[in-house]
C-alpha cells in the first residue's frame, strides 16, 4: 500500500489527490477526535495500580516486545488478532499489572538494593558475556539498545526487578511440598506394568471382495468432501539473505589476518583482577575513611562498620572490560596485588578500591580463530550486500517489476511454483522441494491475492519477496478422477471395522475364560509380551494407545485399543509400585517441579491480595485500542 502511494504520488496530479485525501483524514480526526475513550481516565493511562501509573506508551512497548519476540519463536511476524487468540494480551496486561503491584509494595516496605548488588547481578548475567565467557560491555550496550533502553534506565529496571525478587522470595520462603504428595506421584510415574497381547491387522480382516459400482458410488456420495480438490496457486518467490550471498572461506588470509591484529588484545583471556569496592556518597567521606585505613583498621573492618557484606563490594576476580564504571575500571588495573586506591569519583558515587589476586591474561594465536575471524567477516560483507540489495529490490518493485523481473535484473534466481495447497503440496500429493526448510511463504501467499503488492517476509536475516501469479479454486471431483482414491478408502474402512469388530469379540472370549494363545493361533497370529513398562514408555511392537490402555486395565483383566488397520488385545500380567527413593535424582527433580509451581501459586495469591488492597484500575477503552481489539 505505502509503495502505491508513493507511485501514486509521483506526478502533479498525484500529489493534488494525496494532498486532499489527507487533508480529509487530518479533519475527521479534528471532527470525530480519539479522546473520548478515555472519559474518566487520564488519556495517556492506561492502567493504574496504587499510585503507580501505567501509560499507554510504556505498555505498547512492552506489548509489542513480547509480540516480537513470539513471531522470533514461531518464525514468521504474528497479526495482533492471532497475538489474541493465544492470550498474549492479557498475559501481558497482568504480567505488567503484577510488576507495578510488586513495585508498590517495594515503596511501602521501605527497600532498598545496593549499587554493587545490582552491578553484580549484571556480570553474571550469561546473556552480557562474550566468548570468553567474561562480561563484555559491548554485547552489554548492544543487547540493551536493541531493546530500548539506556544504560541509566536498565539498571533502574534492574533494581525494581531485585526488589521484587525480594518481597517473592520471601513470600515463598520455605515451602516444600509434602510428602504423601511426592510419594503419590513417584509412585504413579515409576509404576510399571507388563502385557501378553496379540496384534491385529490387514491380514486378520480376512479377504475383502471389490466393492459394487453402486456400493462405492454410494460411499462416496456421503464423503464427497474428504475428496475434493484443495485450492491451489501459483507462487513466485525470490530471497536476499547472508546465508545465500556470503561463503567465509572466500576472505583472503590478509584481511582476516589484519583483524586479528586490531582485536586480538580483546580477544582471547584479559588480564583479571580480586576487585572491591565501598562507595561513598562524598569525597570527604571517603577520604576520611581511607585515612583510617591501616595496621589496625582494615577494609574488611570499614565495611563491617557500614553494614556492608561481602557480596555488596567484593566483584570477585574480574576483566577490566566487565566493570561498568570506566573510572574505577582504570583504578583498579593501575593498582598492584593488595593495593588500595584513593577515593575514586565514580558514576554511583565515591568509590575505595582494592585489588587482591591478579591473574594475566592470554592471546591466542591467529591460527586458532581465522577461521571464526573469517566467518564474522563473510557475514558482515553478506549483511551489507543484503542491504544494499533490498533497496535495488524495493525500487524495481515500487517500478512495477514482478518478483520475476525484478530478481532477473539483479542477478538472481527466482523461484516458480505452479501449483502448491495450504499444506505445501504439489497436485501429485508430493511436498515442494523447492522452499527452503522454515520459510513460511506458502501460508503468506494463501493470505494474499493476485495482483498484490505483498511486503516481504523477514527469513534467516535477509529477506524473501513473492507474489501469488494465479489462483485455481478449490472444486468438487468426480468419481471417475478419484476411484483409486475412494477405493482404497472404502477398503481401509472395511479393514478397521472387521478389526474391531474382531477385537471385541475376542475379548469377550477372553472374558469368559478363553486362553490368549488359543485365540492368536485361530486369528493366525501370535502371542507377544511387554515387560515393566512405564505409563510415558515407547515400548518397541507396542502401540501407544496400548500402553495407555494397559494402565487403565486391572491385574489379570483384558483389554482391547487400536484404530484402523492396527488393534490389539492384551492381558495385564503383572503391576509393580516401586517404592519412592528419595534420595534419587528423579525425585529430586519432581519435589524441585512441585516447589516452583507451589512457589508461583503462593506469589501469585500474594499479588492478587496486593492488587485488591491497593486498588486497580484498567482502561479497557485504551487497552484494546493497543492490542487491536477494536478494530
Amino acid at each position: 500500500m505505502l509503495r502505491g502511494i508513493r507511485k501514486a504520488s509521483s506526478n502533479w496530479l498525484g500529489k493534488t489527490v494525496m494532498a486532499v485525501v489527507m487533508g480529509v483524514l487530518i479533519v475527521s480526526f479534528a471532527v470525530w477526535g480519539i479522546a473520548d475513550i478515555f472519559k474518566g481516565f487520564g488519556q495517556s493511562k492506561l492502567a493504574k495500580i496504587g499510585s503507580t501509573e501505567i501509560s499507554i506508551e510504556a505498555f505498547r512497548q512492552i506489548y509489542n516486545d513480547r509480540l516480537q519476540q513470539l513471531s522470533r519463536q514461531f518464525g514468521r511476524p504474528l497479526t495482533q488478532e492471532q497475538a489474541r487468540l493465544f492470550g498474549l494480551d492479557r498475559q501481558v496486561l497482568q504480567q505488567t499489572i503484577a510488576e507495578a503491584a510488586l513495585d508498590e509494595e517495594a515503596r511501602r516496605m521501605g527497600l532498598g538494593v545496593s549499587d554493587a548488588e545490582t552491578l553484580r547481578v549484571i556480570h553474571n548475567d550469561p546473556n552480557f558475556k562474550g566468548v570468553n565467557g567474561q562480561f563484555d560491555p559491548n554485547r552489554f550496550a548492544a543487547i540493551i539498545r536493541q531493546a530500548g533502553y539506556t544504560e541509566q534506565r536498565y539498571l533502574a529496571d534492574q533494581r525494581r526487578v531485585s526488589l521484587r525478587r525480594q518481597i517473592t522470595g520471601t513470600i515463598s520462603a520455605g515451602i516444600e511440598p509434602p510428602k504423601p504428595l511426592i510419594d503419590a506421584l513417584t509412585r504413579f510415574q515409576n509404576e510399571q506394568r507388563s502385557i501378553d497381547y496379540i496384534k491385529l491387522d490387514a491380514a486378520q480382516a480376512g479377504t475383502i471382495d471389490p466393492p459394487s459400482p453402486e456400493t462405492l458410488a454410494a460411499y462416496f456420495e456421503d464423503r464427497k468432501v474428504q475428496f475434493r480438490a484443495p485450492e491451489y496457486r501459483k507462487l513466485s518467490f525470490a530471497m536476499i539473505t547472508p546465508e545465500e550471498i556470503g561463503k567465509w572461506s572466500a576472505v583472503p588470509d590478509e584481511e582476516a589476518k589484519k583483524a586479528y591484529d586490531e582485536r586480538k588484545d580483546k580477544m582471547g583471556t584479559p588480564d583479571k583482577r580480586e576487585v572491591s569496592q565501598i562507595v561513598f556518597p562524598s569525597m570527604e567521606e571517603a577520604t576520611t575513611a581511607r585515612n583510617r585505613i591501616g595496621a589496625s583498621f582494615s577494609f574488611e573492618d570499614l565495611a563491617k562498620e557500614r553494614g556492608l557484606n561481602p557480596t555488596d563490594y567484593d566483584l570477585g576476580l574480574i576483566a577490566k572490560s566487565a566493570i561498568i564504571d570506566p573510572a574505577i575500571a582504570d583504578a583498579a588495573f593501575a593498582l598492584g596485588s593488595g593495593e588500595l586506591s584513593q577515593p575514586v569519583q565514580g558514576r554511583f558515587g565515591v568509590a575505595l578500591v582494592r585489588i587482591g589476586k591478579i591473574e594475566p591474561g592470554s592471546v591466542p594465536s591467529y591460527e586458532s580463530v581465522a577461521a571464526t575471524i573469517k566467518k564474522e567477516i563473510a557475514t558482515a560483507n553478506a549483511r551489507i550486500k543484503v542491504n544494499e540489495l533490498q533497496g535495488k529490490m524495493e525500487d524495481e518493485r515500487g517500478g512495477g517489476a514482478s518478483v520475476v523481473e525484478a530478481a532477473q535484473k539483479l542477478g538472481l534466481t527466482a523461484v516458480t511454483i505452479d501449483a502448491v495447497d495450504r499444506s505445501g503440496r504439489m497436485p501429485n500429493g508430493q511436498p515442494v522441494a523447492n522452499i527452503p526448510r522454515g520459510l513460511d511463504v506458502v501460508s503468506q501467499a494463501f493470505n494474499s491475492d493476485v495482483g498484490v503488492d505483498n511486503d516481504p517476509i523477514q527469513f534467516q536475516g535477509g529477506h524473501v519477496w513473492y507474489d501469488v501469479l494465479g489462483i485455481t479454486p478449490s472444486r468438487e471431483r468426480p468419481l471417475d478422477e478419484v476411484r483409486d482414491q475412494v477405493e482404497a478408502k472404502w477398503r481401509e474402512d472395511q479393514i478397521a471395522s472387521r478389526l474391531r469388530t474382531k477385537a471385541a469379540e475376542m475379548v469377550k472370549k477372553l472374558e469368559q475364560g478363553g486362553n490368549l494363545a488359543d485365540e492368536a493361533a485361530a486369528a493366525g497370529s501370535k502371542v507377544e509380551s511387554a515387560k515393566d513398562f512405564k505409563r510415558e514408555a515407547s515400548v518397541a511392537g507396542v502401540p501407544s494407545s496400548a500402553i495407555t490402555a494397559a494402565f487403565r486395565t486391572p491385574k489379570d483383566g483384558i483389554g482391547q485399543s487400536g484404530a484402523g488397520s492396527e488393534w490389539t488385545v492384551f492381558k495385564v500380567t503383572g503391576i509393580t509400585v516401586p517404592a519412592a527413593d528419595m534420595a534419587s535424582d528423579d525425585v529430586k527433580k519432581l519435589q524441585d517441579s512441585l516447589q516452583r509451581s507451589m512457589s508461583e501459586e503462593q506469589v501469585a495469591q500474594y499479588v492478587t491480595k496486593i492488587e485488591q488492597a491497593i486498588g486497580t484500575t484498567i482502561n479497557q477503552a485504551a487497552f484494546a485500542q493497543v492490542t487491536g481489539a477494536n478494530q
